[in-house]
């Protein structure tokens, strides 16, 4: 009888130490790794976002409730943003294309080098 305890004691305090863990784990740090890999979905969506309002405010703009100094001067900094999104996210591109090209050739470069090694050892 007094092994049963003893394992109900243990499934018990592992019962506790899991609803520990589960409560506790939101309040730590893997929201920031979440939110890291999000950045890029936050840029897209925001991007659809303002070419949404762009077509918002041109359609008030035609409808006539947007004067004419109001439309443009809205139209202009919205403009603006998507540009800096859309630019941000061409660097991000650029660079990963980047990252991948020079890897490439550093395989290139160390198999040519192995091959001449290798025939270099032969001779």
């Amino acid at each position: 009888m007094a092994e049963i305890s003893i394992i109900s004691m243990i499934f018990t305090a592992l019962l506790a130490l899991i609803c520990m863990f589960l409560v506790t784990a939101p309040y730590f740090t893997w929201d920031a790794y979440f939110n890291k890999q999000v950045e890029g979905e936050a840029s897209v969506n925001s991007k659809e976002v303002l070419l949404t309002t762009l077509n918002e405010l041109e359609f008030e703009h035609k409808m006539n409730k947007l004067s004419d100094t109001d439309y443009f001067q809205l139209k202009k900094q919205y403009e603006n943003q998507v540009a800096k999104i859309m630019k941000d996210e061409q660097q991000q591109t650029t660079t990963k294309l980047d990252k991948n090209l020079m890897a490439e050739v550093e395989r290139e470069i160390e198999a040519a080098t192995s091959k001449y090694q290798n025939r270099k050892g032969e001779n």
